[in-house]
């Protein structure tokens, strides 16, 4: 079932650990198949160099497991509200890289200071709230996406645009149209963390890019009118 998404998968996790955004198994990756509405993830705590394609865990969008010889990832509860929250999306990556995560520790936001952020990801990346005692302990990995998602609802963000988020105290989810691309924004989140944590140990005073450069970069890779790349003839 679905064995071409979950060589896809496969390759997507094992990406992790070639761009250093894992350590031991610190992080997982999912894709969806939309038409059937089930989606594959890693399983849970299986050694990256012990990963085989068939080892990926088919689930469906109530959390259900399909199909698998492992217990999906025990982060699979989020990725599944993610995807029923955000149905333009194909593919979820959690990690705990160190410069995202460390900037999620320290509860803040990644303010955007430059235009390699402004090419991928629109404003910031959010630095959502600590789940309270109860959600905790009612549905952590639950809660933390319906926490994610809320807060991209309340705060009328688009996650076409934003594709990443910090969860406080935790670390970094980012997603994509596919699980390679969800791959491609969380290297992009990691490097647009450090490069802010550089940029505020330089100067401590450092304000955000001015709004009209960060549109001009992200709107000319994004949308209609971009014209970054090459154009197909």
């Amino acid at each position: 079932m679905l064995e071409q998404l979950k060589k896809e998968v496969y390759e997507a996790n094992m990406l992790l650990p070639k761009h250093h955004l894992i350590t031991f198994t610190w992080g997982n990756v999912s894709g969806i198949d939309r038409e059937s509405g089930l989606f594959v993830i890693k399983p849970s705590g299986v050694e990256y160099d012990e990963l085989r394609p068939e080892d990926m865990v088919v689930v469906d969008l109530k959390g259900n497991k399909v199909e698998g010889e492992y217990n999906p990832s025990s982060d699979t509860a989020t990725h599944m509200v993610l995807y029923n929250r955000f149905p333009g999306i194909s593919g979820v990556v959690h990690t705990h890289s160190p410069w995202a995560t460390s900037w999620a520790q320290a509860g803040r936001a990644v303010p955007c200071y430059g235009t390699t952020h402004a090419d991928y990801i629109y404003g910031e990346i959010p630095c959502v709230r600590n789940l309270t005692k109860e959600e905790i302990e009612e549905a952590y990995e639950l809660n933390t996406g319906v926490l994610i998602a809320d807060d991209f609802d309340a705060n009328h963000r688009d996650p076409i645009a934003t594709p990443a988020v910090l969860c406080k105290n935790h670390g970094v989810f980012t997603w994509g149209t596919s699980a390679y691309d969800a791959v491609h924004n969380a290297v992009v989140a990691e490097e647009c963390a450090k490069m802010a944590a550089w940029c505020e140990m330089i100067n401590p005073d450092v304000k955000p890019a001015p709004q009209e450069l960060q549109d001009k970069h992200y709107y000319r890779k994004h949308g209609a009118n971009a014209y970054y790349g090459q154009t197909k003839k």
